[in-house]
């Protein structure tokens, strides 16, 4: 049976992690060992597996089981790509070498797809030039077979906090194109003035207003943006031109 880990310290690895686990549930801050808590009302933590050889396949569930960590198992690039893209924060642990696509051809065909997902690489046969593609490419780690279990368990903890912090980032751009929305189209343009760094008088020239209705209207800018500050609503119209709507 294919081994995940290369020496007796297995069990103790994944004992440890197991432990940050605990931990992190119970209100810690995220570490190497630690993996992400479940929060309220998302879905489970995730770990997508494809590999060719069943065992290993096997044996990375059983690890990853071991430290209450969700997985799902593929032979197959193909069989990965006929499930739909994780609802809940997840990664990808992906064998270089696979039949058909290879696990660096995969990569960008996901990009492609714009499936975005952190991909942790493992290989028993992996060159400096190999993984150097793969880490440019955005993959979290390269991991080398045979490898020892707290380095996949650490990779994971990595991958899931940055797809958490992807999501995070998303359902914060959602909010804010649904704030913008209520704009009325005078709003948008003091709003577009505002975070330009006009002054109230300089935008009452530009759009032929009175100062007194420009501060009006960027009054209620910043209350239906929720807007704190200046300073604040400047970042919610980077963000909003970093990422409009399709």
């Amino acid at each position: 049976m294919t081994r995940v880990g290369e020496h007796r310290g297995e069990r103790e690895s994944a004992g440890r992690a197991h432990a940050g686990f605990r931990k992190q549930r119970q209100g810690g801050s995220l570490s190497p060992t630690g993996l992400p808590s479940r929060s309220a009302g998302a879905g489970h933590p995730l770990v997508l597996v494809v590999d060719d050889d069943p065992s290993m396949r096997e044996a990375l569930a059983a690890l990853f089981r071991s430290v209450g960590l969700e997985t799902e198992l593929f032979g197959s690039t193909m069989a990965l790509l006929e499930r739909k893209p994780p609802d809940a924060e997840s990664c990808l642990v992906l064998d270089v070498r696979l039949p058909g696509v290879s696990g660096l051809d995969f990569q960008t065909q996901l990009a492609e797809l714009h499936r975005e997902i952190p991909i942790i690489f493992m290989t028993g046969h992996g060159d400096i030039p190999m993984s150097v593609r793969a880490m440019k490419a955005g993959a979290v780690d390269f991991l080398a077979k045979p490898f020892r279990d707290q380095d996949m368990l650490d990779a994971v903890a990595v991958a899931l906090a940055r797809d958490r912090a992807r999501r995070s980032t998303l359902e914060e751009i959602a909010t804010l194109h649904t704030r913008f929305k209520i704009l009325t189209a005078r709003e948008r343009q003091v709003m577009t003035h505002v975070t330009a760094g006009l002054m109230n008088k300089q935008i009452a020239a530009q759009i032929g207003l009175s100062e007194i209705t420009v501060k009006l209207h960027r009054g209620s800018v910043m209350r239906k943006m929720e807007a704190r500050s200046l300073a604040d609503l400047v970042r919610m119209a980077e963000a909003l031109r970093a990422h409009p709507v399709e």
